[in-house]
């Protein structure tokens, strides 16, 4: 499967009609694997374990043999189907190098299976890395999932392609006759060079416990291209005459295959078994069942799996439990079929209310590519929950950072590098990308810091897309007060203009390690914004720096950093500068203009006060949202 020329992995696609014959063995408790696709660098898989040097059988003289057998169903051991492919201490090793398209009939929680009728990609383990219920799409853009039974005996066809380019892997299910769907029922993006070698076996596996028939009637596969269309008047029928009371076979026209057939005796007693058995199935997979709705499909790779998160963050433990606030908590984890780490963020929502248009741009925020951005890696829903899944940046937000007296304080020239680095960032969102991207919750908590501790801004939850030259549409008062400008919360309309009046706030925050509102101990709110137009007016500008600097910070950034969010933080939009021009003004590329009381015209407190611009409520609960009009912002 490799060039040997240049070692790049091939491209190749596949088809094949198969049938799995209904159960009709006379232990109805018992069940089989379903059939493997696989790919290998061999055929010499392994064997189903034994216990005594010999297979269980219906005819076993040890009397125990039902015990063992059922320790297999309720997972004790699960290593008695497993496709034939792997032992006990096999599953997930990288050095397996195995690829395998699963058509799975049979329920394994230690597996994570979802049911027992699914269809699964497995990389080198037999926990599936994608995995849905079998059936298909309609060609239809607002289509349900068309439910098929996989061993209902019914003559399918499945279709697997993988392109290297795009590093794509779709697996697709209908019943025989009908055309191959536009929309695949799984779609994975995995780098297969980390998997195949340069010589792999294709052909089908499977094991039994029972007298499930297993039938390939046809297949065709071809590398670097499509595989040729299968003829249906050639394919032979499923024969049932080889079809023993308590075996399976495998048809005999396949490429490399390999049939492991388990027989047991269970004796009496084991209908109370498959129930338990079945009860855990359903629960298993209302655990991790998801909202998955037919124009989803057009997102592919972005849609992550609600169980790969779930195992991820070790079940959402609070352990795992990085921070939380007013929009939801977020979680560390590191997903186990990239071992990447990640942070997962749950929210709460209405997917009755605008999600396709918001899982739309979420899904183009995440083709975000820039060094100060915290990458976002894709999202997944599950009942009123949207889950988005972040980067994970090892030295946590900023925030921590100037007011957890704990951790060291940062230094004026990590200072100043931060602000540079998320002013870079807002540029390109809002110029330099092919959308303008407004972000409306640019604040101290939402810079991330990286294992060079670079300044990243991250959490897209809130951000709005739109063209170049169209005005934007949002109608909704969202951030955090204290960064909420006076025409936002007035009209709810969000703009480049917004964010800047954030970003204002949070560098005059990042200098000065106050809060943008804070509360006295008189309980009045207290405005940073006002604090440094006071101390700007007597010519103290500089006085009001953090003092966790303990003096060691360059006079000329710092009045620079306070004079710019001062004007970032001009009450009129057309008064405050573009990010461009901040950025040429922190380069040192643009002298910094003179400013006069008039040209700010900043209110005071009191006079925000008289207009209704704050209530007791707004100021003691800062983490909510709100809508006040007032300078320093609504939240």
């Amino acid at each position: 499967m490799r060039n040997l020329t240049d070692g790049s992995i091939f491209s190749f696609s596949a088809t094949f009609v198969f049938t799995i014959l209904p159960n009709r063995s006379p232990l109805r408790y018992s069940t089989g694997d379903g059939i493997a696709f696989v790919l290998s660098p061999n055929t010499s898989f392994r064997n189903v374990p034994t216990y005594d040097g010999t297979m269980i059988g219906p005819h076993s003289p040890d009397p125990d043999d039902y015990y063992k057998v059922m320790s297999h169903l309720l997972g004790l051991n699960n290593y008695g189907g497993a496709f034939g492919l792997l032992g006990p201490n096999d599953n997930g090793n990288s050095s397996n190098n195995l690829l395998c398209i699963e058509l799975d009939t049979l329920y394994n929680e230690e597996f994570a299976d979802i049911d027992d009728n699914h269809v699964g990609i497995d990389i080198n383990s037999l926990n599936s890395s994608r995995s849905s219920p079998a059936g298909y799409y309609t060609d239809n853009p607002f289509s349900d999932l068309h439910p098929l039974r996989l061993s209902s005996g019914r003559e399918m066809q499945v279709w697997i392609d993988y392109d290297h380019g795009l590093m794509q892997l779709n697996v697709s299910l209908v019943p025989i006759h009908m055309p191959k769907p536009k929309h695949p029922l799984l779609a994975h993006n995995i780098d297969l060079s980390q998997v195949f070698l340069d010589h792999m076996y294709v052909g089908f596996s499977s094991s039994s416990w029972d007298n499930h028939g297993y039938f390939i009637l046809g297949c065709s596969f071809k590398v670097n291209g499509k595989a040729a269309p299968l003829n249906y008047s050639k394919l032979p029928k499923a024969n049932t005459t080889q079809f023993s009371a308590f075996g399976g076979v495998l048809s005999r026209r396949m490429m490399v295959g390999r049939l492991v057939a388990f027989v047991a005796a269970l004796g009496s007693g084991g209908m109370f078994v498959v129930i338990m058995f079945i009860t855990l199935g359903v629960r298993r997979y209302y655990r991790y069942r998801e909202i998955r709705e037919d124009w989803e499909l057009e997102f592919g790779p972005h849609r992550l799996s609600y169980k790969d998160l779930f195992h991820a963050t070790d079940g959402f433990k609070d352990k795992q439990l990085l921070g939380a606030g007013g929009f939801g908590k977020v979680y560390k984890g590191v997903l186990p079929s990239t071992k990447v780490e990640v942070a997962v963020k749950v929210m709460s929502h209405d997917s009755k209310q605008g999600m396709k248009e918001f899982i739309a741009e979420v899904v183009s925020i995440g083709r975000l590519r820039h060094r100060n951005l915290v990458q976002l890696l894709g999202y997944c829903r599950r009942k009123g929950e949207l889950l988005l899944v972040y980067e994970y940046m090892s030295n946590g937000s900023l925030d921590k950072h100037l007011y957890d007296l704990e951790k060291p304080s940062l230094g004026w020239a990590h200072r100043y590098e931060i602000i540079k680095g998320v002013a870079s960032g807002l540029l390109y969102l809002h110029e330099e990308w092919e959308q303008v991207v407004i972000h409306r919750d640019v604040k101290a908590s939402n810079v991330l810091l990286d294992c060079e501790m670079n300044g990243r801004l991250g959490d897209f939850g809130l951000a709005r897309l739109h063209d170049h030259g169209v005005e934007a549409h949002t109608t909704c008062v969202a951030g955090t007060r204290g960064y909420i400008s006076p025409e936002l919360a007035r009209l709810g309309k969000a703009t480049k203009a917004t964010d800047v009046f954030a970003f204002g706030a949070f560098i005059l925050e990042v200098a000065c390690g106050k809060r943008p509102i804070a509360v006295n101990s008189l309980g009045e709110p207290i405005v940073l914004v006002d604090f440094v137009l006071k101390f700007w007016q007597n010519e103290l500008i500089v006085c009001i720096i953090d003092p966790r600097l303990g003096g060691e910070y360059v006079e000329e950034e710092a009045e620079l950093v306070l004079k710019l969010g001062l004007l970032c933080s001009h009450p009129s939009p057309v008064g405050r500068p573009s990010m461009r021009l901040i950025m040429q003004y922190l380069s040192g590329d643009v002298p910094f203009p003179e400013m006069s009381d008039d040209y700010l015209n900043i209110r005071s407190i009191s006079e925000l006060q008289v207009d209704g611009g704050f209530s007791e409520e707004d100021v003691q609960c800062p983490s909510v949202q709100t809508s006040i009009t007032c300078l320093s912002g609504g939240r």
